[in-house]
């Protein structure tokens, strides 16, 4: 049976009622999904915008871009797409805005110094000039290690008439000028002249008054090419080492002290350091300290024979005299198979002696001493010291004219004779001997080179 003609029709409309029902349920949710996209960015936007949060304006979130032809079911993830571009902000890992300025690190002085600074392997030196990036620096810090140390002077001085905020280059003359101090008279002779001086009393002077203004001229110089090369750069270890040097040689030991301590904090494994520092705590008398410096470089520098002697020295200057001689001993046993042996331990012990009044035993040490270093005034002041207690009256004056002849301008040497020569009845030599004795003490000076 056909339907009839207005069935068709009704039938014809409710199809497409149905049809224009599906397009506008899809148009609606195209609507809704937007309406919440639109919902769910005005959200996030506020979210990131708050003050509590502050990020950071490169941010690592990478913007999503999402194709127009996407169909309904893509549509339908925006929001989740977005939601999760949200969360980012709050759980991606720094590192990953490694690329990002804000990220990168902060490079202070604290941390250049550090990174300037690093301590040596082992027990090494850290007094070596470092390498220079700049041609000529580098030719000039050559012409140091080759002992052209005045010729390297002139080239870097050059270059710091093109380049004067070089801070390399003012280090370097730093370096250069103490060099120059170093070819007329080594630093542990000067330290050790000022041992001498306190056992001694007397200050100390070099054997020319025009050389020693020489040398502290450079010595200031030294420092002020380090203080000018400070204004455009951080110095080294190495730097801080020749530092503290120039103030041993200007007799500061105060400062010495301050920069050789700083710059073992930079490196400290610096046996040297150590050494040094033991020995500028030693002459300011903090025999504590000297100590424990010169055990921490017997750390790094096992069986150093001339930190054994000097922590010897150090035990003797508190009164250990039994720690004191086995300091001593040690370092003399560490040498014995040695055919170059120090005469440190041998003097040191000799003298240690002679204080507990063991004069004959300390002839021992003494004439060991002698042999080992001929040319050692100390060792043969002690020998005329220990004939003099032993009332062997020839032998002592052999030994301390022999003294003097090594060192004339040594006062105290010239005051021990004079009475040996009137024991001996002798009068008339006596008498120069303790004239010499009294202009010498009143000029104060010494022109030995006593051992370090």
């Amino acid at each position: 049976m056909r339907p009839s003609q207005p069935a068709l029709w009704l039938s014809s409309v409710f199809s497409w009622a149905n049809l224009v029902l599906l397009i506008e349920s899809v148009v609606f949710l195209e609507i809704a999904i937007v309406i919440f996209a639109v919902l769910v960015m005005r959200l996030c936007t506020r979210v990131l915008a708050a003050p509590p949060l502050k990020l950071a304006k490169n941010s690592c979130l990478t913007p999503a871009r999402i194709s127009s032809s996407e169909n309904t079911r893509g549509r339908g993830g925006i929001a989740l797409v977005l939601i999760a571009l949200a969360a980012m902000q709050w759980t991606t890992p720094k590192s990953a805005c490694a690329a990002s300025p804000q990220s990168a690190p902060i490079k202070t002085l604290d941390s250049a110094r550090q990174n300037g600074a690093q301590a040596p392997a082992g027990g090494r030196n850290s007094s070596e000039l470092p390498p220079s990036r700049d041609p000529i620096l580098a030719e000039a810090r050559s012409l140091v290690d080759k002992g052209m140390a005045s010729e390297a002077d002139r080239r870097v001085r050059q270059y710091l008439a093109v380049h004067p905020d070089s801070a390399n280059a003012h280090f370097l003359l730093g370096h250069i000028l103490f060099r120059e101090i170093q070819a007329e008279a080594r630093l542990e002779s000067q330290l050790a002249l000022q041992v001498q001086a306190a056992r001694g009393g007397a200050k100390v002077l070099g054997a020319n008054s025009s050389d020693a203004k020489d040398r502290d001229e450079k010595a200031k110089a030294s420092l002020a090419e380090f203080t000018a090369g400070a204004k455009y750069g951080t110095p080294t270890a190495a730097d801080l080492k020749v530092v503290a040097f120039d103030y041993v040689l200007l007799g500061d030991y105060f400062d010495a002290d301050k920069w050789l301590t700083k710059m073992l904090e930079w490196a400290p494994n610096d046996s040297d350091g150590w050494y040094h520092l033991g020995r500028t705590k030693y002459t300011e008398n903090r025999f504590a300290e000297a100590i424990s410096a010169f055990q921490q470089c017997l750390k790094l520098d096992l069986k150093n024979v001339k930190a054994e002697d000097n922590l010897g020295l150090s035990f003797a200057g508190l009164g250990r005299n039994d720690e004191a001689t086995a300091a001593y001993q040690q370092a003399i046993a560490w040498q014995a198979q040695s055919t170059a042996k120090y005469p440190g331990p041998y003097i040191d012990m000799g003298n240690l002696l002679i204080d507990e009044n063991r004069p004959q035993d300390a002839l021992t040490f003494l004439l060991q001493a002698t042999e080992i270093a001929r040319g050692d005034s100390r060792a043969h002041e002690l020998l005329g010291k220990a004939y003099t207690r032993l009332e062997e009256l020839p032998r002592a004056q052999a030994e301390l004219e022999k003294a003097i002849e090594l060192s004339p301008q040594t006062p105290n040497l010239h005051c021990m004779l004079a009475p040996v020569y009137r024991k001996q009845s002798l009068a008339e030599k006596a008498k120069i001997e303790f004239d010499r004795c009294a202009a010498l003490a009143g000029s104060h000076s010494v022109s030995e080179t006593p051992r370090p």
